[in-house]
């Protein structure tokens, strides 16, 4: 049963869901005697509360005491599915945590992370970030009736758990060479923590260290925000096809496969937190930068720059700084306002989304108008949006998108609507426009977003973008619930 807070949704419409997002993975590991004093649970949950972007129907938390494994989740938010109560029964030097969106399985219980399984040595406790592409050739590794779930998180947990010896470093050596698509890990026995990341990295994963002079504790994150928000400091990333581990021993590396880095270059539009630096590079200011590119791509005569609140905004601060027209707040957004529990009635159906959006006719009326946004995936909200700016007044709406357009599903921990939904796959640029009402439309050029982000484009996974694959998804059966008992 969901918690209907809902504040952290992205969506706007909800029959326009936007691209939902991976999911947060965060580990903590303490000397033992620093247990009492550095609370890794809470640690935990700031940090998973600084990755609530990344998903929002679940959250859980693992602790070890260093003798056994006690594991908290429930559907929800962060801060819905913990409290301080809760926090203080976790008790431990070393925590695994996790928030969800699901790529593979349904939204329940079931399938929240962390998971779970006793091993030969005791137990082991799995976070994931992102989308396995050969889940059901794995799962054809296990015994029928071992998985008691319907995630490729699940598989993974039961493979590197059945490991003769219950050593997860060596289970982890075995099995992640035959592992395909994007696994950011971070999981843990009773007394070390371990971290792995694909061949390919396609989701990011960072490793920090606690202390003000480095100290003796140990943070992994998917983001360098979250090692922010918990006072870690930025050590360096976990590299493509790495494994780590860490425990009393100190710190310890092994490559398990070449480094081939296709990272997401989604991750730079929409993904991950503005305060948040991949490959070196601040993603706040990847996306003004965006937005510069965007306002000499697709250059019009107009008086205001607006974003669409928040997911346009950075873009549109550059696109303004660029063009030398003013930027302004068109917009205003209902924070407390997400998904949608109650359905309105028919005569309040028609409010649409001024319920989350709402015009400040003051600031819009008789001008011409550049409405700046990170991504269309069906056009359902673009186009109300632009009906409500002419309704409101506006003389010119011109589309501006800080993406190319999203004309390809994802496969590796993204959930994006199928091709035939996605709007750029069956209709031209020109057409967009049409169907949006707008007076002009532009996309940000893939070379012009690629040049932005300043990594090699053959060093980035482009695929939502031009259809190109780098991890080959071959005819295997894909989709969310390709585990689960058909209803046929």
């Amino acid at each position: 049963m969901p918690l209907g807070d809902g504040r952290l949704s992205h969506d706007i419409d909800p029959s326009d869901r936007s691209p939902q997002d991976a999911c947060g993975v965060f580990g903590v590991w303490v000397p033992p005697s620093e247990a009492d004093h550095a609370e890794v649970s809470k640690l935990t949950y700031y940090g998973l509360y600084a990755l609530q972007h990344r998903g929002q129907e679940s959250a859980g938390i693992a602790v070890s005491d260093g003798t056994r494994i006690v594991v908290f989740k429930d559907m929800g938010l962060v801060a819905q599915v913990f409290d301080e109560s809760v926090l203080n029964t976790l008790r431990g030097h070393l925590a695994v945590g996790h928030c969800r969106y699901s790529t593979t399985g349904s939204p329940t219980w079931e399938n929240a992370q962390p998971t779970f399984r006793p091993t030969e040595g005791g137990g082991l406790a799995l976070t994931h970030n992102g989308n396995l592409i050969n889940t059901l050739e794995l799962a054809s590794r296990l015994d029928p009736g071992v998985l008691t779930a319907t995630s490729d998180t699940e598989v993974l947990t039961a493979l590197l758990s059945t490991h003769t010896g219950g050593d997860p470093l060596a289970a982890a050596r075995e099995v992640l060479p035959f592992v395909r698509g994007a696994f950011s890990l971070v999981f843990m026995d009773e007394g070390t923590l371990y971290a792995a990341r694909d061949p390919e990295g396609v989701r990011p994963l960072v490793l920090g260290r606690l202390g003000a002079d480095g100290g003796d504790g140990w943070v992994v994150a998917s983001e360098t925000a979250a090692l922010d928000i918990v006072g870690a400091r930025f050590v360096r990333e976990i590299e493509p096809g790495e494994l780590v581990a860490i425990d009393a021993r100190g710190l310890r590396s092994e490559r398990f496969a070449e480094a081939r880095p296709k990272g997401c270059l989604f991750e730079y539009v929409y993904l991950a937190r503005p305060d948040t630096t991949i490959a070196g590079r601040s993603v706040q200011a990847t996306r003004v930068e965006v937005g510069r590119r965007l306002a000499r791509e697709h250059p019009v005569e107009a008086d205001l720059v607006i974003p669409t609140p928040e997911s346009g905004t950075p873009a549109a601060i550059g696109y303004a700084e660029a063009s030398g027209i003013p930027y302004g707040q068109g917009l205003v957004k209902n924070s407390y306002v997400g998904r949608t529990f109650i359905q309105p009635s028919q005569t309040i159906r028609k409010l649409g989304i001024r319920l989350k959006l709402n015009p400040l006719r003051e600031a819009i009326e008789g001008k011409r108008l550049i409405v700046v946004d990170d991504s269309i995936v069906r056009g359902n909200t673009q186009r109300a949006i632009v009906a409500m700016l002419r309704d409101a007044g506006a003389a010119e709406v011109h589309v501006r998108i800080s993406s190319p357009p999203v004309a390809w599903p994802c496969f590796y921990g993204i959930d994006f609507a199928s091709r035939s939904e996605l709007i750029a796959g069956n209709l031209s640029v020109e057409e967009i426009r049409d169907s949006l009402g707008a007076d002009s439309l532009g996309y940000i050029s893939l070379d012009e977003l690629i040049a932005a982000s300043r990594i090699p484009k053959d060093n980035l996974c482009r695929a939502c973008f031009d259809g190109h694959y780098p991890i080959p998804v071959g005819d295997e059966a894909h989709g969310k619930y390709l585990l689960e008992p058909s209803t046929t």
